[in-house]
């Protein structure tokens, strides 16, 4: 079964209302059974494209991962990315940025953690952290050791926008694919899974006090997502906005994503060169004589 994914997709300068995107679907498969089969189909086919990835080396991939607490960000990436060979795919998360990090511009601390040719790369956040959360909280901008005017510049979220999306066009000209998803999760299904996290204790370590803090700002960053979903999608760096109030389409969904990514790259394996070739053949006769 191919999921269609281009519904999902945020058309680049398309003018973003939340409320009129979908938080769930209609379930992909009918039963538990069928959806893990599904996603076993997927996370081979995934396995068997990234050895092709790593070995053709011309390419690499950075897939981004944003979306409110309690999205299910974690779990897409560990179910989604759990048949990938982990000496070719890296996971980083981008949280309160340090003393160091603060030093320099808000894009140098993801730079060092992109991926090289042949590998994928997973930012579980990112740098969009600030055009949202720094947004939502521009009192934050007062730690970045910006200069008055830049703090004080009315114009500071458009410039990053800019910044973001001329950093993404330089990585897509010079080999890096860029897939953007967005968990767009409805305030009713994380009040739900925030109260599973309490009830649950098992998962009482993934609550905060200020998770529920930050759930006072619902509007605000549903207004700045719609922003940067419309400012810093395109063409070559393109946002999908996926239903995530339930986290097995959402898998499904994402899995089927970078399936199709990696599919629509010209990749084979090296070819072997007729020196290389003789070569081979003659350590295989000294194999097969040992």
């Amino acid at each position: 079964m191919k999921i269609e994914t281009k519904g999902f997709r945020v058309r680049p300068g398309e003018k973003v209302n939340l409320k009129k995107w979908p938080t769930v679907g209609k379930p992909i498969c009918a039963t538990k059974q069928e959806y893990k089969e599904l996603l076993e189909k997927h996370t081979g086919q995934l396995s068997e494209l990234q050895q092709l990835f790593y070995a053709s080396n011309r390419y690499a991939l950075l897939l981004v991962f944003q979306g409110m607490d309690a999205a299910g960000k974690d779990g897409v990436i560990r179910h989604v990315m759990s048949g990938v060979n982990p000496q070719g795919c890296e996971v980083s998360s981008f949280k309160q940025p340090s003393a160091e990090e603060l030093e320099h511009d808000f894009l140098w601390r993801s730079t060092q953690r992109l991926p090289g040719r042949g590998r994928i790369g997973i930012f579980n956040r990112s740098y969009y952290e600030e055009v949202l959360a720094v947004r939502v909280h521009p009192e934050l901008l007062l730690h970045e050791g910006l200069a008055e005017e830049l703090r004080g510049d009315k114009n500071i979220w458009k410039q990053r926008y800019r910044s973001i999306v001329e950093m993404e066009g330089h990585l897509h000209r010079n080999g890096t694919r860029i897939v953007k998803i967005f968990l767009h999760l409805s305030e009713e299904e994380q009040r739900r899974r925030f109260l599973e996290r309490i009830d649950a204790p098992e998962k009482n370590w993934k609550f905060s006090l200020s998770d529920i803090h930050e759930r006072k700002f619902w509007k605000r960053y549903q207004k700045a997502f719609e922003d940067c979903l419309r400012e810093t999608g395109t063409h070559n760096a393109p946002w999908f906005a996926v239903p995530a109030d339930d986290k097995d389409n959402a898998r499904l969904i994402v899995s089927q994503i970078v399936l199709d990514t990696l599919g629509d790259l010209k990749m084979s394996y090296p070819r072997t060169t007729s020196k290389r070739h003789l070569e081979l053949m003659a350590i295989r006769k000294r194999l097969l004589k040992q």
